[in-house]
């Protein structure tokens, strides 16, 4: 039976220059790679993002797309997106998963793995 998967891997980044610590306001860009490592045509639909600060103060964020598209990979292709987030503490975590469908209207999630979000690793 074919099997509908994407694989995920995302890259953070902060983004000094527009973060302002004065002002307890922490940005990161993170990049997003999506393969499509199954056996059949498959599209992301929706997103589903867990942010957590170092206080533990958690924002979910949900809706359609992932910057405005709704990339249907085929077996092989992957999409790379850039987008990005702000903190109100220099640490944080985030996760989630998309929502994806495939090309005989199966549902599935694709798992994004926890990343960390950190300032430190800017300085390295």
């Amino acid at each position: 039976m074919s099997q509908a998967q994407f694989t995920c891997s995302v890259v953070p980044n902060y983004l000094e220059e527009h973060s302002d610590p004065t002002r307890h306001e922490y940005a990161w860009s993170y990049t997003v790679t999506i393969a499509n490592t199954g056996d059949v045509p498959a599209q992301l639909v929706g997103r589903h993002w867990v942010i957590t600060d170092a206080t533990g103060h958690i924002e979910e964020v949900r809706g359609l797309a992932v910057i405005g598209q709704q990339p249907l990979l085929q077996p092989g292709e992957q999409f790379e997106y850039t987008s990005w987030t702000r903190l109100n503490t220099p640490q944080g975590t985030m996760q989630g998963t998309y929502f994806c469908m495939s090309e005989d209207a199966r549902w599935f999630d694709a798992p994004i793995p926890a990343f960390v979000l950190s300032r430190a690793q800017s300085l390295h």
